[in-house]
């Protein structure tokens, strides 16, 4: 296994960093507290994000930026991602969220403005259009994609539990995942914290070292301890928990920023006593 391969990366920030947090920087202009200051939208947009990833850094291992929510503030929103995966820095894994897919031409576009212009390390994508829509990140496998298998709204069974001859759709796509990630060492999975047993199934079939990303921990009624023994390899690691809003407006008040920090701390070290308990010998 390459050294620089992406999941091989994954592995080592999240030994570096001693935690499984992903931290979704997933600002929404309606929720944002009031007491944070700032002269027009930039500014005041540019205040909170800073905040939240100085005190959240300590205890996560990624960050993870939902694309909508940065349409949303229009120019001045697009323009904090790039400012952002700068501001991280190298010593935490940057992942953009904007579940991509078109054609290959188009998706090496998509690979080179997110790796390379806004300096991402991964990026969530579909596989709808086919597997060949992917193929253009078999060319970097410094950087990572995880794969959407099954998600954590109501309404993904709708598609994803479609039989086919390989099982339910959602399954046929982790065992498609499997497959490159023992070629290219850069691939891992969505898996939705509010479907245990595709988790735990997903888990099995994909073996140890293969990430899987989990939403859906907290507001949207995941449980993290269900999300923790079943997402973890036998290490105790290949995962990472994503929280956005129960860590970013953990507080409305003045102590918004210091809030987000004590709960990504609690957080963290919940799903460490966890990963403890669940790691398999």
């Amino acid at each position: 296994m390459s050294p620089t391969d992406f999941n091989s990366r994954l592995d080592r920030t999240v030994r570096a960093r001693d935690s499984l947090l992903c931290v979704g920087l997933d600002p929404d202009p309606a929720q944002i507290p009031a007491s944070v200051a700032g002269a027009g939208t930039p500014a005041r947009l540019t205040k909170f994000l800073d905040g939240i990833v100085r005190t959240t850094a300590p205890h996560a291992a990624a960050f993870k930026c939902q694309l909508g929510s940065y349409l949303s503030f229009g120019a001045a929103g697009l323009a904090q991602l790039e400012r952002l995966t700068a501001l991280i820095g190298t010593n935490h894994l940057k992942i953009l969220d904007l579940k991509a897919n078109d054609i290959p031409n188009t998706m090496r576009l998509v690979r080179d403005g997110a790796f390379g212009a806004l300096g991402f390390d991964a990026i969530t994508v579909s596989p709808w259009l086919g597997w060949e829509t992917l193929e253009p990140f078999a060319e970097d496998p410094e950087h990572g994609i995880f794969v959407v298998a099954h998600s954590s709204n109501t309404g993904g069974p709708d598609f994803q539990e479609i039989p086919t001859p390989r099982g339910p759709l959602w399954l046929a796509i982790v065992a498609e995942v499997g497959r490159i990630a023992a070629a290219h060492k850069n691939a891992g999975i969505v898996m939705g914290a509010t479907y245990p047993e595709a988790l735990r199934i997903s888990r099995k079939r994909l073996g140890d070292g293969v990430p899987i990303l989990i939403p859906g921990v907290g507001v949207q009624g995941g449980r993290l301890s269900t999300s923790v023994r079943e997402g973890v390899d036998q290490t105790g690691r290949a995962l990472l928990v994503n929280s956005s809003r129960s860590i970013l407006f953990a507080s409305s008040g003045s102590d918004w920023a210091e809030a987000a920090g004590r709960e990504a701390q609690r957080m963290q070290e919940q799903i460490n006593q966890l990963r403890s308990g669940f790691r398999k010998a």
